[in-house]
């Protein structure tokens, strides 16, 4: 069995979705499809999803929500209309959305997610539908049937249970169709992962039914070793490891959300990243463990909007649970870290800018001072992380010379540095302003005699 995922320009328009017709139809393995909401059809239109929200925000505000919802549902009824369908599958979306800003809007992160998981939700339904319509047996399976999530306040995430629950689906003699983004609680509560998290249903189905093979469908061909849209004519990555690729999602490679892998790595389904409009490309392979390339780096990615709270003590490494009380503010405050690299007297915690507010910050600033009597506390914005990631770089020597010395010539100080014990990548924390520079610079040092 193949489970396969296709993302949002996929599953765009009535033209899109005829592909994945076609896709699906020409190997008849491919017994699961998860799908995200109606991506965008061009350059500058909207996603399904950004309508939702904005229409959830209305509701909120008691605004006249009737022209954002009639917008909403105008995009599937385009889509219905360019496969043929009528419109009984329009007047079921409709209906859905009218139930659904009719919701209890007391809790608004949840209410939000109700709304938002409505793109998925009624696309898994139209795109059932249409396979159904073409003599493709088709059925639509709710995340209801088995997709556990945990409560709130933590991020959402799949609970054991929920691959107990899904396990069946591998006996299907039907094509399921299956909205990715979101589950249920126990207590039956709706709540969507993050943003691309339809990548992360696709990855629990599989694990779920162990299936042979993990297709994720996107708009280009494979990953590359870099942003096309920063380096020219980067190599393409033909396979790649678990860990390589989770390092490169984590930094802004946004083919594959970076929580992805986990359900499909613990029981080693590999994964192919392949294109919806040019299908018979090979794509990309994540796999497990693969062969010496002779070429220590795989990629190199950037992501910035990171923040770093610097903390000087003197003898700060002689006190003991310093380090403990120091993230405990943090964990008050519920904000996540991403690395800490320290020194005798001092310690940096970086974290995603986007968890902090003027308030936040000003309250962790405070307490780092007062409750750690802190020499010196700042809280320092606007940083981007570039990451070097290869499995042959632990047998490497001199590569973070190599690095340094490439990044040194664009004239940026290079802030932070950190190696993950796998030495499977390499961490710069760099001004966000310097960001494409520096990963042109890199690139030119480990891959120019590759392409020459």
């Amino acid at each position: 069995m193949i489970v396969c995922k296709f993302g949002g320009t996929s599953v765009a328009s009535a033209e899109q979705i005829q592909k994945v017709a076609n896709i699906v139809k020409s190997n008849p393995a491919r017994k699961i499809v998860a799908v995200s909401a109606p991506g965008k059809r061009s350059g500058d239109d909207i996603k399904v999803t950004d309508l939702l929200i904005d229409l959830a925000n209305a509701a909120l505000q008691n605004e006249n929500i009737e022209e954002k919802l009639q917008t909403v549902v105008n995009r599937y009824k385009s889509i219905a209309d360019g496969l043929q369908l009528d419109h009984t599958i329009c007047d079921v979306i409709t209906e859905d959305l009218r139930e659904r800003v009719q919701g209890d809007p007391s809790n608004e992160e949840l209410f939000i997610d109700s709304l938002k998981a409505a793109g998925e939700d009624n696309n898994a339904k139209l795109i059932a539908a249409y396979f159904n319509s073409i003599g493709m047996s088709a059925r639509y399976v709710s995340p209801k049937e088995g997709l556990v999530v945990n409560d709130l306040p933590e991020r959402t995430f799949a609970l054991p249970e929920a691959y107990t629950n899904l396990a069946p689906l591998k006996d299907t003699k039907e094509i399921i169709v299956f909205p990715g983004f979101f589950g249920y609680t126990k207590a039956g509560i709706l709540r969507t992962f993050d943003r691309g998290g339809s990548d992360i249903t696709g990855s629990i189905l599989a694990a779920a039914v162990e299936a042979e093979l993990y297709e994720n469908f996107t708009d280009v061909d494979c990953v590359f070793s870099a942003n096309p849209k920063v380096v020219n004519d980067p190599v393409e990555i033909k396979e790649i490891t678990y860990r390589e690729m989770r390092e490169l999602s984590y930094a802004g490679f946004s083919v594959f959300h970076d929580e992805a892998l986990m359900p499909v790595y613990k029981i080693g389904v590999p994964v192919n990243i392949k294109n919806t409009n040019n299908p018979s490309a090979p794509g990309t392979r994540i796999v497990p463990s693969r062969p010496a390339t002779g070429r220590p780096v795989t990629g190199i990615s950037a992501d910035s909007g990171f923040s770093t709270l610097y903390v000087s003590k003197y003898l700060m490494n002689r006190e003991v649970g310093f380090g403990r009380k120091l993230l405990q503010i943090l964990e008050d405050e519920n904000i996540s870290y991403e690395h800490t690299p320290s020194g005798l007297d001092d310690i940096s915690v970086i974290m995603r800018s986007n968890q902090l507010t003027p308030e936040n910050e000003a309250r962790i600033l405070t307490r780092v001072k007062n409750e750690l009597q802190a020499d010196d506390v700042q809280m320092r914005h606007g940083f981007s992380m570039i990451v070097i990631v290869g499995e042959g770089m632990r047998n490497n020597t001199g590569l973070a010379a190599r690095a340094a010395t490439a990044i040194s010539k664009t004239g940026a100080n290079i802030e932070m540095i950190n190696q993950g014990s796998s030495e499977v990548s390499l961490v710069f924390g760099v001004l966000q302003e310097y960001e494409n520079r520096i990963l042109q610079a890199l690139y030119g040092e480990f891959f120019a005699q590759v392409q020459a």
